[in-house]
Parts: structure tokens; C-alpha cells; sequence
């Protein structure tokens, strides 16, 4: 995914640029590490390495799936382009819909966002947490193992297999994570001329909507591995934003939804985020926690 992932940006800038660009892999511990992302401390461990490799210039530029980002700013580094989203919701690979499966169907996923929101929405069925590039989840479907994964359609159609797909969850069933559907294009701070060059892969329609998205989780201090979801979506000059902080066992939560200029998105984000803790958003974050 991450090779895909970067493959896209590199030719788009070098169509918008004419400037040639190598990929260069680097392993970091979340893809060597078979253990909990939850426990390892979330999905932030898929940067630190990319970014120690910016710092050293051993290379000029990383791409990063945004929701993998941590929201606390690191000042060595720039978002320097959020090139356009693509789709932001999350998918079924599965035997059937979600709601045709049996009970006690298992569902893989090793999410507790999405985990929390598929016991909303079918309590009758099993989770498995699962690690595993999307290849690897989709043939635990495919060999009766399980009976569904979710993962990211936006993933999914980078890597040309949406035939699979056999429910998109809407937002109104399942509030994607922040950020997600979007890339990030990470550059060292002092390296204005590389700033300058990504610039043109940037979004400001996405840049708004995301900022708003990460500003709830920052405000509430939620790890990328809260089940906590958020989506922000541009209609004219404003942002609606809506955010859920659901328990992991699925009984309680606390949605709520905000309209604010596009001009503020991060205003926006913190201040739903701050009336959602009032209503005890926090509590249940916190539970995860422990």
C-alpha cells in the first residue's frame, strides 16, 4: 500500500513538475512488529522511521497515509501538500452485507473505531483483531477464516480491487477515522525549495476538511487508535463536520455535529471536540485506554 501510495504522488508531481522522482523503501516497526497497534501506540508507528530518514536527508520527501500522522506538530517537518481525498469511508470485504451476515459471523478488523461502530450496528457479531497488508486480511475472507474485514475504500481502490467490496459503509453507519482517504506529503521544514515543489500537489479544499478532522482528535487527546471517528465535508465556504466518540463495547456514544467557515477549520474541530468532552466524550475515550 505504501509503495502504491507513493508511486501515485511521485508521478503526479512529476507530471505537474517534469521532475523525476525515486522511490526508496524504508521499513518501519509497525510493518515489522506483529503485535497490537494499540498497544505499540497506535498507528504513529508507521512514521517515526520515514521521518528519521528526512531529518538525516537521506531522502527529500515522504508520503504517509494522513490518518497515520499524529496530530502533535514535530517542528523538524512540514505538510508541505494534502493532495485531493479520495474516498474517505470505510468498506466490507465480505461474504455478504453486514446485515445479511449470520450471528456470530467474525469480522476482522483491528480497529477499535470501527470494532465499536460494527457492535452499534450488528452486537451479534464477532471481531477478530487482524494485522496484515489488505492482500493478506482479503484471503482470511476468501479461505472461510472469517466471514468479513473492513478496511479503507480508498485503500482498496488504489489497489484495484473495489470488485471486492461488498458494503460502503456511509458515514451515517460508520464515522471514518480523521484524515482518512487522504495522503500527506511530509517534507523537512528548512527545505523551502522542496516545500515550494510539493506545493503544487496540494488541496485546500481537503486541507481544510482534514484540519478540521484532526482538530477533534488533538482537542480530546485521543490516540490514532481511539474509537473515535470524524468527517468534514466542504459546502460552499463552510465545513459540516460531525465527530462520534463510541464505546468499545458499542452501547454508548457521543456524536454531534457542527457547521464553521472553511477559513477556520481548526477552530471548528476544537470547539465540537470541547462540547463533546462536556457530554463525556472523553470517558469513553479514555476507556479504550485502559
Amino acid at each position: 500500500m505504501a509503495t502504491t501510495q507513493s508511486g501515485l504522488v511521485a508521478a503526479r508531481l512529476t507530471e505537474l513538475t517534469g521532475r523525476a522522482v525515486e522511490l526508496v523503501g524504508v521499513v518501519t516497526l509497525g510493518d515489522v512488529t506483529k503485535g497490537d497497534l494499540t498497544q505499540l501506540g497506535g498507528t504513529g508507528v508507521f512514521i517515526s522511521a520515514l521521518r528519521d530518514k528526512l531529518i538525516d536527508g537521506e531522502i527529500d520527501f515522504a508520503v504517509h497515509s494522513l490518518k497515520d500522522l499524529p496530530t502533535t506538530p514535530d517542528p523538524r517537518v512540514v505538510i508541505a501538500a494534502i493532495p485531493p481525498r479520495d474516498d474517505h469511508r470505510d468498506a466490507l470485504v465480505g461474504v455478504a452485507k453486514l446485515a445479511d451476515l449470520p450471528s456470530g459471523s467474525k469480522i476482522g478488523t483491528g480497529s477499535p473505531r470501527r470494532i465499536a461502530q460494527l457492535r452499534m450496528l450488528r452486537p451479534d457479531l464477532e471481531c477478530v483483531p487482524i494485522r496484515g497488508n489488505a492482500e493478506t486480511r482479503i484471503a482470511k475472507v476468501t479461505s472461510g477464516e472469517l466471514q468479513g474485514v473492513v478496511l479503507a475504500a480508498a485503500g482498496l481502490g488504489r489497489l484495484g480491487r473495489e470488485a471486492e467490496i461488498s458494503q460502503i459503509f456511509e458515514v451515517e453507519e460508520m464515522l471514518p477515522a480523521p484524515g482518512q482517504g487522504a495522503l500527506a506529503v511530509e517534507c523537512r521544514s528548512d527545505r523551502g525549495d522542496m516545500v515550494e515543489l510539493l506545493s503544487v500537489l496540494d488541496d485546500a479544499r481537503t486541507r481544510a476538511e482534514v484540519t478540521a478532522e484532526r482538530a477533534v482528535l488533538n482537542t480530546l487527546e485521543a490516540g490514532c487508535a481511539a474509537p473515535l471517528g470524524t468527517y468534514a465535508v466542504s459546502r460552499g465556504g463552510d465545513l459540516v463536520l460531525t465527530a462520534a466518540a463510541v464505546a468499545v463495547d458499542g452501547r454508548r456514544a457521543v456524536r454531534k455535529s457542527a457547521v464553521g467557515s472553511s477559513s477556520a477549520p481548526m477552530d471548528l474541530g476544537r470547539d465540537l471536540a470541547t462540547e463533546m468532552i462536556a457530554e463525556g466524550a472523553g470517558t469513553l475515550i479514555g476507556e479504550q485506554a485502559h
